[in-house]
C-alpha cells in the first residue's frame, strides 16, 4: 500500500524521498552487480534509477567512472526483461554525453529498432538517436525512414520526434526524409500527424514560399488532429505577422474558422491568435471575445481559468470589446478557483465603469481576506492605477480596501504607497519626485520605506 504524505513532508523531505541522501560512490559500486551472472533485472532496475536520479539531481559524473557504468550497463541487454530493456534505453540517453565510446550500443539498439517488439522499437530509435552524430547518420538513414512511415503509431511518433531533434545537427541529411514525413501527416493518429507537421515545418520555416504553400495545403485538406491544428494557427499567426497580412487574408479566414472547430482546444488557440493579433479592432474581436465568453461559464476550471486570463489581456488594449462579458466575469469573482476569482476581478476593474465599485467591493469583501498577500497588493494596485484621479472615489476607496485588504494607503507629494504587513510599496511614482538620502522615503530595490512608521488607523 502506498503511503500518502502531507505538503509539509514533502516540503522538509522527510520520509516522501527514498533517494534523498543516495551517494554517488556507493550507487556506482552497487552498478558492479550489472556484471554478476545470472542478470538479477529487480536489483539492476533499482540501480539505473538511482543513477537517473543522482544524474537528474545535477551529480556530476567524471568521464572514467560514467564510461565503467555504461559499459558494464551494456551486459544489460542480454536480459529479456522489457521494464530493464527500457530502462537501459532511458540511462543510454541520459549518460549518451558523459561516457565515451557510447556507440559500442549502437549494433544493440538497431536490432531492437527493427525486430518485431514493438514495445522496444519505438524507444530504441529515441535512445539510438541520442548517441548518434553526423558521421553515422547516413548508416541508420534507411531505418529511419522505414519508421517514420511504420504503421505503428508509437515507432513513427518516435522516429517523427527524433527526427525533429536531428535537424539541427544535420539539417541536410534530414531534409531528404521530407516525402516520408508527409505521407505521415495523413495518418490517422492524432500524435504521429502533429509530429510530422511539426517536422516538415522546422524543414521549411526558413522559406516563407514553402510554409505558404504548406499552409494552404493543409488548411484547404483539413487535420484529423486538435494538436496538429493548434501549431497551424500558430505557424498562420506568425506568417501573417510578418507579412504584416490583413485581416482579410485567407490565413485570417481559416484562424477564424477555427473558432468553430469541435475541440475546445483549437477553439481556445483560435481565439488567443486573434486577440493577440497587433492592429486588431474590436469588431474583428468580436467573435473570439463571443468564445471567451462561453468559456467563462464552462464546468471545467481549466478553459475558465484561459478564458479569463485572455479577456483580462485583451481589456488592457480593448476595454470595449470586453465589456458585454462583464456580467459573466461578474459570476465568476465567487469561483471557487481564488485564481480565476481575481482574474475576473481585475479584467472586471478595467472594464467597469467608476459607479460599479461600490458593487464590486461587496462582492470582495466574501473572499478577499483568504487569497495570498502578492494576489492583495495586484488587486489594490489596479484600484489605484484605475480611479486614483477620482479624489472623491479615492477617499472612499481608501477606507474600503483599508477594511477588505488590510492593506493601508497614503501618498506623498503626488506619489501613492501601500502598506501591508510594515512594507511600504511605491503605487505610481512621478518623474519629478525625489527620492534621495534627503527626502522623507528612500528606496530600496523595488520598496519604498519610510523614515516614519505609518500605520493606516
Amino acid at each position: 500500500m502506498i503511503k500518502k504524505f502531507d505538503k509539509k513532508d514533502e516540503e522538509s523531505g522527510s520520509g516522501s524521498n527514498p533517494f534523498q541522501h543516495l551517494e554517488k560512490s556507493a550507487v556506482l559500486q552497487e552498478a558492479r552487480i550489472f556484471n554478476e551472472t545470472p542478470i538479477n533485472p529487480r536489483r539492476c532496475l533499482h540501480i539505473l534509477t538511482k543513477i537517473i536520479y543522482l544524474l537528474n539531481q545535477g551529480e556530476h559524473f567524471g568521464t572514467t567512472e560514467a564510461t565503467e557504468a555504461f559499459f558494464a550497463m551494456t551486459r544489460l541487454f542480454q536480459s529479456n526483461d522489457q521494464t530493464l530493456r527500457r530502462m537501459c534505453y532511458l540511462t543510454i540517453k541520459e549518460m549518451a554525453n558523459i561516457s565515451e565510446d557510447v556507440i559500442i550500443v549502437t549494433s544493440s539498439l538497431t536490432k531492437d529498432m527493427t525486430g518485431k517488439e514493438d514495445v522496444y522499437r519505438g524507444p530504441a530509435i529515441r535512445a539510438l538517436c541520442r548517441i548518434t552524430d553526423t558521421t553515422m547518420l547516413q548508416a541508420i538513414e534507411r531505418y529511419m525512414k522505414q519508421a517514420i512511415v511504420d504503421k505503428v503509431p508509437s515507432v513513427s511518433s518516435s522516429a517523427l520526434v527524433s527526427s525533429l531533434h536531428m535537424v539541427k545537427m544535420s539539417y541536410d541529411v534530414v531534409k531528404r526524409w521530407v516525402n516520408e514525413a508527409q505521407e505521415a501527416a495523413s495518418s490517422d493518429n492524432i500524435m504521429v500527424q502533429y509530429h510530422a507537421l511539426g517536422l516538415l515545418y522546422h524543414l521549411r520555416k526558413n522559406d516563407r514560399l514553402a510554409v505558404t504553400k504548406m499552409l494552404n495545403k493543409f488548411t484547404k485538406s483539413g487535420l484529423k488532429s486538435p494538436f496538429a491544428y493548434c501549431m497551424l494557427i500558430r505557424i498562420a499567426s506568425k506568417l501573417l505577422d510578418e507579412t504584416e497580412g490583413g485581416h482579410d487574408s485567407p490565413l485570417f479566414d481559416f484562424i477564424e474558422s477555427c473558432l468553430r472547430n469541435k475541440n475546445e482546444m483549437v477553439v481556445y488557440e483560435a481565439a488567443s491568435a486573434i486577440v493577440h493579433m497587433p492592429n486588431c479592432t474590436a469588431r474583428e474581436l468580436a467573435p473570439a471575445v463571443s468564445v471567451l465568453q462561453l468559456f467563462c461559464s464552462s464546468p471545467k476550471a481549466a478553459l475558465r481559468y484561459a478564458a479569463v486570463r485572455t479577456l483580462n489581456k485583451v481589456a488592457m488594449k480593448h476595454p470595449s470589446a470586453v465589456t458585454a462579458c462583464n456580467l459573466d466575469l461578474e459570476n465568476l469573482i465567487t469561483d471557487s478557483n481564488r485564481s480565476i476569482a481575481t482574474l475576473a476581478i481585475t479584467t472586471l476593474l478595467k472594464t467597469g465603469s467608476e459607479s460599479s465599485v461600490d458593487r464590486l467591493m461587496k462582492q470582495i469583501s466574501s473572499f478577499v481576506s483568504e487569497i495570498s498577500d502578492e494576489f492583495k497588493v495586484r488587486l489594490s494596485k489596479f484600484f489605484v492605477f484605475r480611479f486614483q484621479l477620482l479624489s472623491a472615489l479615492w477617499l472612499n476607496l481608501e477606507l474600503r480596501m483599508a477594511t477588505f485588504c488590510q492593506v493601508s494607503w497614503f501618498s506623498c507629494r503626488g506619489v501613492y504607497f501601500v502598506v501591508l504587513r510594515g512594507e511600504v510599496s511605491c503605487m505610481s511614482p512621478r518623474e519629478d519626485v525625489n527620492v534621495g538620502p534627503n527626502a522623507p522615503f528612500f528606496c530600496f530595490e523595488h520598496l519604498y520605506l519610510s523614515s516614519q512608521v505609518y500605520d493606516g488607523q
